[in-house]
């Protein structure tokens, strides 16, 4: 007797094979476009040139490049888990600021190891570079804080290899388990 396959059965195992395959090929294209991100990054970084923060504020392709912005008034204050630029966990101190044109913008103003050590300082000349968020990270520090760490865009993880893997195993193993289940049947009785 001839084993039938199931074909409903069948049918759904290479679509989702065929799905997972796809998000493989997803991710490596997803991997050399975040390479391209992260050069031109890297390249943002070395530019010398400072930009002002303007009325649209910043978008992705200004992050890590260095620019300046006038805090007019102080709307709040804040402290969030932070390096020192000599490595030390602590508290970076940030500002929400209000621009000249009405603008917000936040600015990690410096470094310490107390919550809100900052909170005394009011505004006024800012520079720095752009952080996502975005955030200014004054460079130098203000308000009498310790320098923060300078925003690096090798932290930003780039995963998509692992992924891809990751979609590809799936892939195979779903194919794998489906012929050892395959064959697991018994004839079918016709």
């Amino acid at each position: 007797m001839r084993r039938r396959i199931p074909v409903l059965a069948t049918g759904v195992v290479l679509v989702a094979v065929g799905i997972m395959i796809s998000l493989g090929f997803w991710q490596l294209r997803r991997l050399h476009e975040k390479e391209a991100l992260l050069a031109h990054y890297a390249a943002a970084r070395g530019l010398a040139a400072e930009i002002a923060w303007t009325a649209k504020g910043v978008d992705e392709n200004q992050l890590y490049r260095r620019a300046r912005l006038t805090c007019s008034a102080v709307t709040g204050h804040s402290s969030i888990a932070g390096r020192s630029r000599a490595g030390d966990l602590g508290m970076a101190q940030t500002a929400d600021c209000t621009l000249p044109d009405g603008v917000t913008a936040r600015v990690v103003l410096g470094w310490s190891r107390q919550p809100n050590a900052a909170a005394h300082w009011r505004g006024g000349e800012v520079r720095g570079i752009i952080a996502p968020g975005p955030r200014l990270v004054a460079d130098p520090a203000l308000g009498g804080l310790e320098a923060n760490a300078i925003p690096d865009p090798s932290e930003i993880p780039n995963n998509h290899l692992s992924y891809a893997v990751q979609w590809f195993l799936f892939a195979a193993t779903a194919l794998v388990i489906y012929a050892l289940a395959l064959m697991k049947r018994g004839p079918s009785a016709s």
